[in-house]
């Protein structure tokens, strides 16, 4: 059993054959998938996936390329959205300074509100972050553990990491620590007690070698199940079952 928890297979990368993406994930052993909404419209089709396939979970939120374009209305739809029972959690939100796709102050404010938000709704946060780790870490700060939820495709360090557990969120591993030059997160992964961990895909994109190169999707997260079984020095079953079990915790899948 294994749970791909972080996906974006609503993404029309996969409109062409979503079925048999979700039947090859499926036949490899993957029990549920959170497909990941980043703004209203993607958001939308998440929830429209996840009525489709029982085994599909859905996310809402803005991610912070979209924090721009957060109008009056915008929240009042993503609070509409959350009340569908396939909806387990709110994101992804959070910071990106690598490609300022939306001005650093605007993506400051909108994480703010979108936490706020998310609390309201009684649901984990997905978080981003890319390059904007002190930024992050400010922010959360301030709520301490009173806020659950994941920090997706962690890129810290142990340090960061040990801070994150700390005030009660989970770290998400994708396929990247598969990667030649991804020592640090390996030292998180070698260090992160597996109780802690998520396993993800982030499909279409980061896709773990062997397969690098080609589009990713929810069955490749077997690949980075495995990676970090080696890392840690336990069978892969114990990987599947904890990080499975972790999953489903925090996204309150029965």
């Amino acid at each position: 059993m294994l749970v791909d928890s972080h996906a974006h297979i609503e993404l029309k990368d996969f409109n062409k054959d979503r079925d048999d993406v979700i039947d090859r994930a499926r036949k490899n052993g993957i029990d549920y998938i959170v497909t990941v909404g980043i703004e209203l419209d993607d958001c939308r089709r998440a929830v429209s996936v996840a009525e489709s396939y029982e085994m599909v979970f859905a996310s809402v939120g803005i991610h912070p390329h979209f924090a721009k374009a957060i109008d009056d209305e915008t929240y009042d739809v993503l609070r509409e959205l959350a009340k569908h029972e396939k909806v387990v959690a709110y994101g992804e939100i959070g910071l990106d300074f690598f490609r300022n796709l939306s001005p650093r102050d605007i993506q400051i404010r909108r994480f703010k509100e979108q936490l706020e938000l998310a609390h309201e709704l009684d649901l984990p946060v997905i978080i981003h972050d890319r390059e904007a780790h002190k930024e992050i870490m400010e922010i959360l700060e301030p709520w301490n553990g009173n806020q659950r939820g994941i920090i997706h495709c962690f890129s810290g360090d142990y340090a960061m990491a040990k801070q994150c557990l700390d005030w009660g969120y989970y770290i998400s591993v994708p396929g990247t620590v598969t990667y030649k030059n991804s020592s640090v997160l390996r030292d998180v992964v070698r260090k992160v007690p597996l109780n802690k961990l998520l396993v993800e895909t982030d499909c279409p994109f980061l896709t773990p070698d062997p397969k690098r190169g080609k589009r990713n999707e929810p069955a490749n997260v077997v690949l980075t199940a495995r990676k970090v079984a080696d890392i840690k020095g336990v069978p892969f079953e114990e990987v599947c079952r904890i990080t499975s079990k972790n999953a489903m915790d925090v996204f309150g899948i029965p």
